[in-house]
């Protein structure tokens, strides 16, 4: 398969979380979408590495990680996708390669993250306490009782957790150009975060925009897995048809 015909889909992760989370997609999706967790500092993989707590300064980090990858394939496609904390780390990654003049994504997929407009994360300025951030979780819904009593694994999540919550808090909105990719909005239909909050994301970009919402809380994205991949599936395949038709007659000889 050519790298024209595919469609690789960076995938950010979570607070608290490895974007490894994702790897298990790649099971589930066509082989011409090509699933690449997008690990961050200090979890993972890159576990010697320092967390982050700057966002903006993290997404520049990542930008010239993506666009590098991108000078190597020049004629691979691509997209980002971002759950909760990842959703907005994906609208700055997005912002941040527009900065460095790298070539743009087909689309940007957010999930279960309010619209940046309006947000506030001013509960997420000051560094949580163990406590804070285990009840947290327990509100979430997306992390099981045995794991909160696992001491061990608290012990490496929660330092994660915590750095990743004041990331949160660092973010300030920047008027800046609407992005020049469509947004893929998905929400949970009992989630906290509402779709008055969700539709702020149509104010980004002037492309294009949709909403799908799923039944369950903050982590529909694991109960509703089938069914959120079917749906990411099909507007990357809409995406994907545009961008081929779209290629030169050069290209294409080439």
């Amino acid at each position: 398969m050519s790298a024209f015909n595919s469609l690789r889909l960076f995938c950010l992760p979570y607070s608290g979380a490895s974007a490894m989370v994702y790897s298990r997609w790649r099971r589930a999706l066509p082989q011409w979408l090509e699933v690449h967790p997008l690990e961050l500092p200090g979890r993972g993989m890159r576990m010697n590495e320092p967390l982050h707590t700057d966002i903006r300064g993290l997404a520049r980090q990542l930008a010239r990680e993506v666009s590098q990858q991108c000078l190597r394939t020049p004629d691979q496609h691509y997209a980002l996708f971002g759950h909760s904390l990842g959703g907005l780390l994906a609208y700055e990654l997005a912002h941040a390669l527009d900065e460095l003049g790298a070539p743009a994504p087909l689309c940007l997929f957010t999930s279960a993250t309010a619209g940046p407009a309006r947000r506030d994360v001013s509960e997420y300025r000051v560094a949580k306490t163990d406590a804070e951030l285990i009840e947290r979780l327990r509100t979430l819904q997306g992390t099981s009782e045995d794991v909160l009593a696992n001491r061990d694994l608290m012990e490496l999540m929660l330092p994660i957790l915590r750095a990743d919550f004041l990331m949160c808090g660092s973010f300030e909105y920047l008027p800046r150009e609407p992005l020049p990719m469509p947004v893929h909005v998905f929400g949970g239909k009992q989630d906290s975060v509402k779709v008055e909050e969700l539709l702020d994301w149509q104010d980004e970009t002037t492309v294009g925009f949709s909403l799908d919402m799923f039944e369950g809380h903050h982590f529909f994205l694991q109960k509703q897995e089938g069914a959120l991949l079917r749906c990411l599936r099909r507007y990357a395949e809409q995406h994907l048809a545009r961008a081929s038709r779209q290629r030169s007659p050069a290209a294409a000889a080439s």
